[in-house]
């Protein structure tokens, strides 16, 4: 008898209309290994670990989020994403307690990265504190305010996820996207669209940007939860995805989950259209500042960068993410657990 044939679904084709195409920081590969070597140093993972963790290529991300960065701010860009990802390793296997005491130790850094780390701490609060002092050098005290606020509030929503995680607490979608929404990070990587340049005063409370960031992050999340569902529900670590939330909070099957959700993100690619486009003519802020409107052109970049990188990376597909860029057909993989 032959292997079972696994189940298969279909990922929706969410960008078929976005109008960012894919572009790719020429500085990716120097910066890339400069990150990388930095990153190994540490000594964070064990080496297995850090080699799958090298195939996800977070450097990759950075420099598809940010292409038209200079190589100073592209590193710190690919030091961030590299942050992010340790500190999401490290807390997916704590309860809330232990979550708490390494975001207290990763904002401490951030507070205080002139000040040594405390001998026999996590790790992650001196990678925390060498990433800091790196970016503070070419940023703006403005972006700088900016970053460390956004950051707490991730760090904080992790927390929160770390205790969804302990109780098995499945939430409805309205809950999980207000929490989601700052679990993704996207809020502290939006800071390093303008690490160079001040903003306008007013400018990212003004409420046609304060909507079209927030449809940005909406359009994220669907993005990632759609491409990370496979391999999660395959290690029983589903709660915390759209996907497995409108399949338990709607009765719906996968397919017909998809369908929602692919659905809800048309709805969002054409709200994001509408505001962008009454903000280029209706803003005067972007008439008088390019890094308003370097701002929000990169908040339309992001969306993609994170779909090609979604596919180019190993994170999610491992070898087989090009194949499944172009035919959508994913093999649902059996749970181990």
């Amino acid at each position: 008898m032959g292997a079972p044939q696994l189940e298969v679904f279909s990922l929706p084709d969410t960008l078929c209309r976005w109008a960012w195409s894919r572009k790719l920081n020429p500085n990716y590969k120097k910066v890339k290994e400069e990150s990388k070597a930095w990153l190994e140093s540490f000594h964070a993972f064990p080496p297995k670990a850090q080699n799958a963790f090298n195939r996800c290529d977070f450097n990759l991300l950075a420099s598809l989020a940010y292409p038209d960065a200079s190589a100073e701010h592209l590193r710190t860009g690919c030091d961030l994403m590299n942050l992010f990802f340790v500190f999401d390793e490290y807390t997916d296997v704590c309860d809330a307690v232990e979550a708490r005491k390494l975001a207290d130790i990763v904002m401490d850094g951030l507070r205080n990265p002139d000040l040594p780390r405390p001998q026999n701490e996590s790790i992650v609060g001196e990678i925390t504190r060498q990433f800091w002092l790196l970016a503070r050098k070419t940023s703006v005290k403005s972006a700088q305010e900016v970053f460390i606020e956004t950051f707490d509030t991730y760090t904080t929503s992790v927390v929160e996820q770390a205790e969804d995680r302990v109780t098995h607490h499945i939430r409805d979608v309205e809950s999980y996207l207000k929490v989601r929404r700052d679990t993704i990070g996207a809020k502290p990587s939006f800071a390093l669209l303008h690490l160079g340049s001040d903003l306008p005063e007013g400018f990212l409370l003004n409420p046609l940007v304060e909507c079209i960031t927030t449809l940005t992050i909406d359009l994220l999340i669907i993005g990632n939860d759609i491409c990370s569902y496979n391999v999660e529900q395959a290690r029983g670590d589903d709660a915390h995805n759209m996907v497995t939330i409108v399949m338990n909070s709607m009765s719906l099957n996968l397919d017909e989950a998809l369908l929602w959700i692919s659905n809800l993100h048309d709805i969002l690619v054409d709200w994001f259209v509408e505001t962008y486009d009454t903000i280029r003519a209706e803003l005067p802020m972007l008439k008088e500042s390019d890094a308003a409107v370097a701002y929000i052109n990169g908040l339309g970049n992001w969306v993609r960068a994170n779909d090609c990188w979604s596919f180019e990376s190993e994170r999610y597909f491992g070898q087989k993410g090009a194949g499944i860029q172009s035919t959508r057909m994913v093999e649902l993989l059996p749970r181990v657990c």
